[in-house]
């Protein structure tokens, strides 16, 4: 682990986290139970706490190098997307919900499922902005 840390990287493993997030709401919003549910729940918990102790080395090791002010600058540009396209879908989470178009656990899944593909946009948009050096 003796290469740099970028940015990229760092916006890229926040898929993760939203796959982890998917995952943690799926355990706990379902109504049936199947034998084999224990090891998936099991190996999610190791992966998570592995991934964290990963993460947490990468990131401190980020901390200490130069800042890519360019980077920053676009993922700023980035999040402020990124929160106009939550924003709209949360509002569309939530008249369904008001109309009764889906209960509350599909409003959750619709709610991680926003967060997870919001986390691929983001990575998305971010790779495309950093890339033409917007």
């Amino acid at each position: 682990m003796k290469s740099k840390v970028t940015l990229k990287e760092i916006v890229g493993t926040k898929i993760i986290y939203a796959i982890l997030l998917v995952s943690y709401y799926w355990m706990w919003a379902r109504r049936d139970w199947h034998d084999y549910y224990d090891v998936i729940q099991n190996a999610v918990v190791m992966f998570t706490v592995v991934f964290f102790l990963i993460q947490a080395v990468r990131i401190r090791k980020y901390s200490k190098e130069e800042k890519d002010e360019l980077a920053i600058q676009n993922l700023r540009r980035t999040d402020a997307i990124g929160l106009k396209i939550m924003v709209a879908a949360a509002i569309v989470i939530a008249f369904a919900s008001a109309v009764k178009a889906i209960d509350g656990t599909m409003a959750g899944y619709a709610l991680v499922g926003m967060i997870l593909a919001l986390a691929v946009i983001r990575f998305i948009i971010f790779c495309v902005m950093d890339s033409k050096g917007v």
